[in-house]
Parts: C-alpha cells; structure tokens; sequence
C-alpha cells in the first residue's frame, strides 16, 4: 500500500493525498516575522545571471514601495551581499534569532556569506546540510513585514531546490534562462521539476539576449536567435522578458552598488 501511494505522489504535500513516508510538512516562520509573498527565482545550470535577476526585482520592488527581501539559498556560491555593498556580518538577538542585514535601500539580506568569517571560505557540506541552512534562514531569521521575498536559488534541480520547493510556501517560480540552445535545454528540465511541484511559473527571464551595436545601435544576437517564445508556448507560459547584455550591470555589481541602477525589472506578481 505504501508503494502505490508514493507512485500516486503529486510532490506537493499540501495537495496530495498520498499518504508517504516522505511527506514533508511545511516549514512554518518564527511568530515574530511576516512575509506576504514568496517568489524563487530558479535556473537549469550556473552562469546565467539568476543572482542579478533576483537583486533586480528585489530594486524594481523596493523602488515601487514596497518592502522587500533577498534569501540567498545559494549556499555554496552565494554572491548576493557583493553586489549590494554589504560587508557587515549578521548578528543574533536575545531570543536567538539572526537579524539580516539591511542594504543601502532597505532590503533585507540574509545569505552565508553574512555569516562566515572570510567570505572567500568554502563552504564544503553535503546536500542535506546546505538544505538545513536554506530552511533555518526562514524559520530563524527575523523578517519583519516583508511583502515580497526574492530567493536566489543554487542551479541545478538537487537537494537545496527540491528543499525550498517542498518545505516553504513559494507563490511563483520566475525561470532564468539565455538564448544558447544547451542552456534552453537545461531549462526545460528547471520547468518540468517545477510543474511537478504543482508551483505556477511567473515568467521566464532570457538574460543576455542581445546587444546594442554602439555604432550602428542595433540588435545583435551574439549567443544566436532566441528561441525563447517556443519554450514559452511548449509550457503554456505567457510573460517573457529579455535582458540584454549589458556591461554597466556587471559593474554595479562588482562594486556593490547594483541599487544604483537605471534598469528596472516589472515582472507582475
């Protein structure tokens, strides 16, 4: 009986009705945090530019007026704090909860980096370890009337995703991609993994999707065509965007200042 209802798993524990060995229950947050929605930002491989779409939205956002939040769940190469100028560590209250840090904007901030001694540390653990970080950075930390919650997640489709997935309530996926047809491949797998956790797909982002010529001010599609309305219409997904390569963007970034961007990302929720 146990067999036939983990063959009938939906892999949403708060819908299925199979009764699994490895249901997982939700994770709930500490009584002193709120947080009214929850957006992952996901990609099928590294390299991308999933961490500067999240720091995007999580401007775009806080810009509009809200307050917003960036979870940095890519344990193991976590370079959120970088690109918004944070060098301080985070620090504990007295009922032992983490507070994150705040950037220049006001965006809360909490990533591992916030944590370690020498940001240049690695962080050599195994799957379920980085999964149990992922998930005290939720229940442990104090996210104070958060309206939208940015998580970067590490790529790929292993421990850490399917963690976030099954163990936080996530409102929306927004799937990163660029125009190279390996990459739209692997994406297509970031797609499945969430469709068969019964999470909706917001949007699909192509970044580096083309550049302006400076002389001619041009398109130029230097990772070739995209094809990205295909991989849209395939999975019935109806808001795309594409980023251009843009070299201001990686500067920001590097010195710590992506907040001082022009570029907004409006990504409706």
């Amino acid at each position: 009986m146990a067999e036939n209802n983990q063959n009938n798993c939906t892999h949403n524990c708060d819908t299925c009705k199979s009764d699994c060995s490895t249901r997982i229950p939700k994770e709930k947050l500490n009584p002193k945090s709120s947080v009214k929605k929850v957006i992952a930002v996901i990609s099928g491989k590294g390299g991308v530019g999933k961490s500067m779409v999240t720091s995007l939205l999580a401007v775009s956002y806080q810009r509009k007026g809200y307050k917003t939040a960036i979870l940095d769940a890519d344990i193991t190469g976590p370079s959120i704090p970088k690109s918004f100028g944070i060098t301080e560590k985070a620090v504990g209250t007295d009922n032992k909860l983490l507070l994150p840090c705040k950037s220049k904007t006001g965006i809360d901030i909490m990533s591992i980096n916030l944590l370690l001694e020498d940001d240049t540390a690695p962080v050599i653990w195994r799957g379920p370890i980085l999964a149990g970080v992922v998930k005290q950075f939720w229940t442990d930390v104090l996210w104070q009337d958060i309206d939208y919650m940015f998580i970067d997640m590490p790529p790929g489709t292993g421990d850490v995703p399917l963690t976030v997935f099954q163990s936080l309530q996530i409102d929306g996926i927004i799937v990163v991609t660029t125009p190279q047809d390996l990459v739209s491949m692997i994406v297509k797998k970031a797609v499945n993994m969430a469709n068969m956790m019964n999470i909706p797909i917001i949007a699909i982002v192509e970044n580096m999707s083309y550049m302006i010529c400076p002389d001619c001010n041009k398109k130029l599609y230097p990772f070739g065509e995209s094809k990205l309305e295909d991989i849209a219409k395939q999975y019935n997904i109806s808001n795309i965007y594409r980023l251009p390569i843009n070299p201001s963007l990686n500067r920001l970034c590097d010195n710590g200042i992506i907040e001082s961007t022009e570029l907004s990302l409006d990504i409706d929720f």
